[in-house]
């Protein structure tokens, strides 16, 4: 792991293909096969280190510049957001603050940027199809016109069992969602997720860095499982209080809103109470009560 201190938490999926010392090499074959490349070299991958944009407390997000494009990668053991779109405009933005010199942005002459290019990969338990791709224009307001800006993300799901192509082309994705499945054959506890580790290193899969950081997989995997369920319980209280909002205001709205609240909170940490207001299509005060009975 990088030695900087950091406000977040660093999932599996970003100490693999980001701070590990074989990130680099796992970023080139991943690389390679979106693009169907054969680079060797792995001086090509830039780094490119983003804040907290994506994820506010717990970091599943990267982004790395090759051969002329930049690239802004995800995971999701969760529900996809649909607002994954949004979120990487604004993250994009802060990338290219990095790529760009200052100077350079006002220069008379146009500045060539890398291609930017989004990836979401979905390795949750939900049914989710083999490819989806979500559109920023789905959020506008008004349909969009000739001006207006687009941003795509491609979710691929890299479940071990939907067999995308892409776990064929790349075999460190291959092992991580192999890896993936075996920890979820056990309870998400200390001494079962080293049973998990161990039956991968016997198995060949992932064997090299789980040998070298098991330890320290075991404690990821135990922060990364503890956020999601606590992600969940906390969607489940809001429904529940939604639920007996409803029932004091004698009307069936109130049963989800605030779970929407919620979720858009949780999505969007840089958002003001008035955008999320405008988002979820609620009164102020609705996110601002939201915000304090979650302590959010």
């Amino acid at each position: 792991m990088g030695t900087e201190n950091r406000k977040h938490k660093d999932s599996l999926f970003v100490d693999l293909f980001y701070e590990d010392e074989s990130a680099k090499k796992n970023l080139l074959s991943l690389y390679n096969a979106l693009h169907d490349t054969e680079y060797q070299d792995e001086g090509i991958i830039r780094k490119v280190r983003v804040g907290d944009v994506l994820y506010k407390n717990f970091k599943n997000d990267i982004s790395f510049e090759a051969d002329g494009r930049v690239l802004v990668l995800g995971e999701h053991q969760s529900t996809v957001n649909p607002n994954m779109p949004l979120r990487c405009l604004m993250y994009v933005g802060r990338a290219y603050e990095q790529l760009v010199e200052k100077k350079a942005r006002y220069r008379t002459t146009q500045v060539k940027i890398p291609t930017p290019e989004f990836y979401t990969f979905y390795n949750g338990t939900e049914d989710f199809p083999l490819e989806k791709e979500l559109r920023l224009s789905d959020a506008f307001l008004d349909a969009p016109g000739g001006n207006s800006a687009e941003l795509k993300v491609k979710v691929i799901n890299i479940n071990s069992n939907k067999a995308h192509i892409i776990l064929k082309k790349c075999g460190i994705l291959r092992e991580y969602s192999l890896f993936v499945d075996k920890v979820r054959e056990h309870s998400i506890e200390e001494d079962s997720i080293k049973q998990a580790i161990n039956e991968c290193i016997r198995q060949g899969i992932l064997s090299d860095y789980l040998k070298r950081k098991g330890s320290e997989v075991t404690n990821m995997l135990i922060a990364e499982y503890s956020y999601e369920e606590d992600i969940q319980v906390k969607q489940q209280e809001a429904m529940q209080k939604g639920q007996e909002e409803g029932r004091k205001e004698g009307r069936g709205e109130g049963l989800v809103l605030s779970a929407q609240i919620f979720r858009a909170l949780q999505s969007n940490p840089d958002f003001t109470d008035a955008q999320i207001a405008v988002m979820v299509g609620c009164d102020l005060d609705d996110v601002e009560s939201t915000r304090k009975a979650f302590g959010l």
